[in-house]
C-alpha cells in the first residue's frame, strides 16, 4: 500500500517515512503543496498524509483540487491548529480524518488502517479468500491458521489483491502501489513476485489468475 505523506517539516517528515516503511508501507515524501498536487496527478496513492501549512500552495489547496478531480483517495489532515472550526473546516472540504499535531504514531496507524479498509471497501481487518486469510491490522497472512511466510514485496503485492479479491488487478496498479517515487516501477519485477506467490500458495484454495493483457485475480479456486 502506497502512502503519500506531505509534510514541509523535514525532520518529521523523515521520521514518519521511516517508521511507515518499518510497517511495510510504500511511502513518498514531500515537501510543498505544488510538488504534492503534481504528484498526485501522475502517481496513484492509497492514502494521503497532508499538513496544510505548506510552501508554494498550502494544504486546503491541495486538498481543493484532488476532490475537484473527483480523486476520492483518503486524506488524513495533519495541523497544529486542533480548533472545532477548523476540525469542521477540514472535513467539510473533503478531508477523511484528522489528527492535530504532537500525536501518538499509534494512534496514527490506527487510523491509516482503518482509512486504508474503509477505502477499499474492508469494514472487517480480517479477509478471507479461500483458507487464506489476512489481517490487516497486523499484516499477517494465513493458510489453513498456519503463517504463510512472505517477503515484504510479496506481502505488498498480496495485499493489494487480498483486499481486491475478486476482482482483476492490472500489473501497473500493483507496481504503483509497490514501488516509490526514487524506484523503477517494473512491472516485470511483479510478474516474479506473483510466481513466487503462487508456489507459496500450492497448497491453499486461494490462487492468483492471470487475466492475459488484463492484469491478476486472486479468486477461491472452486469457483473456476
Amino acid at each position: 500500500m502506497r502512502i503519500l505523506v506531505v509534510e514541509d517539516n523535514i525532520e518529521l517528515a523523515q521520521w514518519l517515512g521511516r517508521t511507515l516503511r518499518k510497517e511495510q508501507y510504500t511511502v513518498d515524501c514531500i515537501d510543498n503543496g505544488a510538488a504534492a498536487d503534481f504528484a498526485l496527478q501522475s502517481e496513484k496513492y492509497n492514502l494521503v498524509i497532508l499538513d496544510l501549512n505548506l510552501p508554494k500552495m498550502d494544504g486546503k489547496e491541495v486538498l481543493r483540487r484532488l476532490r475537484a478531480r473527483q480523486d476520492a483517495t483518503p486524506v488524513l489532515v495533519l495541523t497544529a491548529n486542533n480548533t472545532i472550526q477548523s476540525r469542521v473546516s477540514e472535513l467539510d472540504q473533503g478531508a477523511d480524518d484528522y489528527m492535530a499535531k504532537p500525536f501518538e504514531i499509534e494512534e496514527l496507524e490506527a487510523r491509516i488502517r482503518v482509512l486504508l479498509r474503509r477505502s477499499s471497501g474492508q469494514a472487517n481487518p480480517m479477509i478471507a479468500c479461500g483458507d487464506l486469510t489476512y489481517n490487516s491490522n497486523t499484516r499477517e497472512f494465513q493458510i489453513s491458521q498456519r503463517p504463510l511466510a512472505l517477503t515484504p514485496r510479496e506481502r505488498a503485492v498480496l495485499d493489494v489483491l487480498m483486499r481486491k479479491a475478486g476482482t482483476t488487478v492490472t500489473k501497473h496498479a500493483l507496481a504503483q502501489s509497490l514501488f516509490s517515487l526514487d524506484e523503477d516501477a517494473s512491472t516485470d519485477a511483479i510478474e516474479i513476485y506473483v510466481h513466487r506467490l503462487r508456489k507459496k500458495l500450492e497448497h491453499s484454495s486461494a490462487k492468483i489468475m492471470t487475466l492475459r493483457g488484463l492484469g491478476y485475480l486472486l479468486r477461491q479456486a472452486d469457483n473456476e
